[in-house]
């Protein structure tokens, strides 16, 4: 017994423990300049606003190409817009220098990397459906925006009257939206660096442009979140549902900090909130699954596990949780089959479980 366990346990680890080598890594630094000339309805913020992400575009653009020539994106086989959308959620752009006339705006940036860490992170990142959906939901809103501000700027140079005061309100918005876009890819870089503090300031910054962006308000709920303060999470959970009842994951979100907090039956209406919203979403289901485990309801936990394994058969998390129900109603041959599966999938407190198993036998 203690072979066949003691070769299950080495399986486990090294399928957690292996990470790819990527020989070829270096630092590199990319440098741009871009010089905006300024149109009469522009002021300097309006300008720099402009300015900063151009060269930020411009930048992302020569790392992308960088990274798709080297082996190790290629073996991802994804498309330089894919590594463009994916590099801009892991990189920072730095600020060299900038010069304004009056008439002109110009910036210098940079982007230091070690291309190692980043491929890496893009790795990681490719694998996450979810970060990856939103990391393409950004650039498109940007991207967006920034085709309709040019398109605002070319009808203002012949435009007059009312038209021109119209048009003009217009413009100052989307300098106003490309500002408060800015602010949230900073504060979604913090997130996926794990930097809470600053990505819960970088959010707020966009709610003070735009007090009705559900969106910031659900990503700073999460920042909430991760630092403790489940209180002010749920707190955001709540505008963000005023601003936009049909957030499945707000509702989800809000429904772990419920959850965090010990109320385990507001956690559940709004675990069955995000499923009626969203039945395919696995993690609520898995979320469920724990919080009737807490109200002694097992039978109603593994039914919420099973779901949850059948909608994303990954889910190590889900496994290990049904592992646990199996043990307390007495199915130890279920329980530790789950277990088993969790290590495997690189559940940490299942794979601890077995090697402490393992010693013991």
């Amino acid at each position: 017994m203690k072979s066949i366990l003691a070769r299950i346990v080495s399986i486990a680890f090294l399928l957690v423990l292996f990470i790819p080598h990527f020989a070829s890594a270096e630092t590199k630094t990319f440098v741009r300049e871009y010089t905006y000339q300024a149109g009469d309805e522009d002021s300097k913020n309006s300008s720099r606003t402009i300015s900063l992400r151009e060269v930020k575009r411009l930048l992302l653009e020569e790392l992308g190409t960088y990274l798709e020539s080297t082996t190790e994106v290629q073996n991802f086989k994804l498309t330089k817009d894919q590594i463009i959308t994916l590099t801009a959620g892991i990189v920072q752009t730095e600020l060299v220098e900038e010069k304004w006339d009056g008439r002109t705006y110009w910036i210098k940036a940079k982007i230091q990397a070690d291309s190692g860490d980043v491929v890496k992170a893009i790795d990681t990142l490719r694998k996450d459906r979810q970060k990856t959906r939103e990391l393409e939901e950004i650039r498109k809103k940007s991207d967006a925006l920034l085709k309709e501000n040019e398109r605002l700027r070319q009808e203002l140079a012949t435009a007059k009257g009312e038209k021109k005061k119209k048009e003009t309100a217009a413009y100052n918005k989307t300098i106003e939206d490309l500002t408060a876009a800015e602010w949230f890819e900073t504060g979604y870089q913090f997130c996926i660096a794990e930097r809470w503090k600053e990505a819960l300031d970088a959010f707020t910054k966009v709610i003070e442009i735009n007090p009705q962006s559900a969106q910031a308000y659900a990503a700073r709920g999460v920042a909430y979140g991760e630092l403790g303060n489940y209180n002010q999470a749920i707190a955001d959970y709540n505008k963000t549902i005023e601003l936009n009842p049909q957030d499945a994951l707000a509702y989800y979100n809000r429904g772990v900090a419920y959850g965090k907090l010990g109320n385990t039956k507001p956690a559940i209406k709004d675990y069955n909130k995000a499923i009626e919203l969203n039945p395919q979403s696995a993690q609520a289901y898995a979320a469920r699954g724990v919080a009737y485990g807490k109200l002694g309801n097992t039978n109603q936990a593994i039914k919420d596990f099973n779901k949850a394994i059948e909608i994303n058969p990954q889910s190590a998390g889900a496994y290990n949780n049904r592992g646990d129900a199996y043990y307390k109603l007495g199915n130890y041959n279920q329980a530790i089959k789950d277990i088993k599966i969790a290590a495997g999938l690189g559940h940490e407190k299942a794979q601890n479980f077995l090697r402490k198993q393992w010693i013991a036998w």
